[in-house]
């Protein structure tokens, strides 16, 4: 029998975790976030293994999240590049740092958002893009879309 993967579901929520949810996948789409794109480069950053490493690059250009391009022809070697996708993934990994700043930093926080003209620290929130209005629990709440199937019409239904 096959394995049902997370995507088969239409909750968007794992489609996007069948594409990123593997935690090497995140810290490379950090990196390329932040100008890298070389295999050693990643390489280095992470201290992944070589061979982990080429499987979550396959898997990160498969998705249409990185583009892989030919640098040098001998011998060959190639680029990891940001597509569209990848860079939508930015918002993704600002609430992330955040939420692990505001959680899971005893120490103190070791990475900051800050503005890049006055250095200030900034505090990322998720926001309506039509009214500017903080995405609150009570304010915003889950519904099915018009392509949803029962099953998601069932567990988002009005109350």
């Amino acid at each position: 029998m096959k394995k049902k993967r997370i995507g088969d579901t239409q909750c968007p929520i794992a489609r996007g975790l069948e594409r990123v949810g593997e935690w090497w996948s995140i810290l490379i789409l950090r990196d390329a976030l932040h100008g890298y794109s070389r295999f050693d480069q990643f390489q280095q950053s992470l201290g992944i293994a070589p061979n982990m490493l080429t499987r979550r690059l396959a898997s990160l250009v498969k998705s249409g999240l990185l583009e892989r391009r030919l640098y040098n022809q001998r011998p060959p070697r190639y680029e990891y590049v940001l597509t569209d996708k990848g860079r939508d993934f930015r918002p993704v990994l600002l609430a992330l740092m955040a939420w692990g700043n505001r959680h899971f930093t005893p120490e103190g926080k070791a990475l900051l958002l800050v503005d890049a003209r006055t250095g200030k620290p900034a505090d990322p929130i998720l926001t309506d893009r039509l009214t500017g209005r903080p995405m609150t629990d009570k304010d915003f709440v889950l519904r099915p879309g018009p392509a949803a199937k029962a099953r998601i019409r069932d567990r988002y239904a009005v109350p």
